[in-house]
């Protein structure tokens, strides 16, 4: 999971707010590490679970592509923070077993697969492989294959041999397979850049750095503003974009525990995870502790099974875990010299690890497949996990209704579809009507 300290900055980096401010990579690495180190220990010692925690790809996603561009960074680290804290209350007040319950699982499972694929296309864009066509070229076609339709360049070159690399690795189960396609295609980057000085890696050049060890900037931490958000954009926007970052904290986390307490033999005779509870809410306050941090919403990572594997049974794996994340807080100039093009093959595998869930959705049942279908489509063709969640949540509610099942549908799912309802019409509406 140390792939996180690449990825995570990244992807924040390379986005702006609505004031056209960006997050500094140094910065966001150390932010990144820091909160890691400190939230995987705190999970060794309070939850004594070999559960790793770190930023959440896809949670970071939301932040970068959704909230970021309807407000100041402040505003949408604060979302993170109040997303967090809500967590928290959920957990403390049981209720979190509830929200969980509302929702069919093959809708989550369609979720987190509608992630991968968001992920996915995230990385085929930031790495220059799919752009998208200029208004001015006066054509239908939205996307094409690299920046003149075809694949040109360098750092296009990089982005897919680290694919290939990254696949064939996979392939033969290679234990830190995507840390090891990183490394590899960075050296390769540099030593391109070294012959030929190419200006066209985009967010990051790679070049062997200056310094190897570097003291740490921990110039994001605390910029956040927690109701800032309110005044950027209309509260159901906001109560939306907050609702969907609990539902993807939600699932990964509950599928995370569950599997790793199982994997490692810790789940009790009733089949339920030690300490669920603490566990469940130290999960709550890793999302605090990266929203104050300009981290993103950080979250337990299934990598964790690695650990495991290898005979990891308590919280001491944590420590050593953790211990090695603040170690990463001095190597920063290492971390910073990674191009998009040499990361980028890692969203892509990851958004196929998250694929391989669609196996288990009902294909044949229309009630639950076509909200499935809509889930995974709508994210990576809107590029927003909120539409995708809406349009499958909207879809489930009509279906059951239109069947004669609206019974069947839990309360809190008919709640939330009333306000997804709102949000993809209140703007036609206020045209309709004139009102803005």
């Amino acid at each position: 999971m140390a792939y996180i300290l690449v990825l995570n900055p990244i992807i924040l980096g390379s986005a702006k707010d609505k004031f056209g401010h960006q997050l500094d990579a140094v910065q966001l690495t150390t932010a990144t590490a820091l909160v890691a180190a400190v939230m995987t220990i705190i999970m060794g010692v309070g939850g004594n679970l070999p559960l790793a925690l770190a930023a959440g790809l896809g949670l970071n996603a939301v932040v970068a592509f959704q909230i970021a561009p309807l407000m100041s960074w402040d505003d949408a680290m604060g979302l993170i923070v109040l997303e967090g804290l809500l967590i928290c209350v959920l957990v403390v007040t049981g209720l979190r077993e509830a929200v969980m319950h509302a929702i069919p699982q093959p809708l989550k499972q369609a979720i987190s697969v509608g992630i991968g694929l968001f992920i996915a296309f995230i990385g085929f864009v930031d790495a220059g492989f799919v752009t998208r066509i200029p208004d001015v070229a006066n054509t239908t076609v939205p996307v094409q294959l690299g920046g003149t339709g075809a694949l040109a360049g360098w750092p296009i070159l990089v982005f897919c041999l680290g694919v290939l690399l990254t696949i064939g690795l996979l392939a033969r189960k290679v234990k830190g397979a995507i840390l090891i396609s990183i490394v590899t295609m960075t050296i390769v980057a540099i030593i391109i850049n070294s012959a030929a000085d190419i200006k066209s890696w985009g967010l990051t050049t790679p070049k062997v750095p200056d310094d190897v060890v570097a003291s740490p900037d921990f110039g994001l931490l605390g910029h956040f503003s927690l109701f800032g958000s309110f005044g950027e954009t209309s509260a159901i926007t906001v109560v939306l974009l907050v609702f969907t970052l609990i539902l993807s904290d939600f699932f990964d986390t509950m599928g995370t525990v569950v599997g790793i307490s199982a994997e490692a033999g810790l789940l009790d005779d009733e089949g339920k995870v030690p300490n669920l509870g603490r566990v469940l809410l130290i999960d709550g306050a890793a999302a605090v502790a990266g929203g104050a941090a300009s981290a993103s919403s950080s979250t337990s990572y299934i990598e964790s099974a690695a650990g495991v594997g290898e005979g990891a049974r308590t919280g001491f794996a944590n420590l050593v875990t953790g211990g090695l994340f603040a170690l990463a807080l001095f190597l920063t100039p290492l971390l910073t010299i990674v191009p998009l093009q040499a990361a980028a093959p890692a969203l892509v595998a990851v958004g196929f690890l998250m694929m391989t869930q669609v196996k288990h959705i009902d294909w044949d049942k229309y009630e639950i497949a076509i909200p499935a279908f809509l889930t995974i489509a709508v994210m990576p063709f809107t590029y927003s996990i909120t539409n995708g969640i809406g349009a499958g949540f909207l879809a489930y509610v009509l279906i059951k209704t239109v069947l004669g099942k609206a019974k069947d549908v839990h309360w809190l799912l008919w709640a939330a579809s009333a306000l997804f309802l709102v949000y993809f019409a209140i703007d036609p509406v206020e045209q309709l009507f004139n009102v803005k």
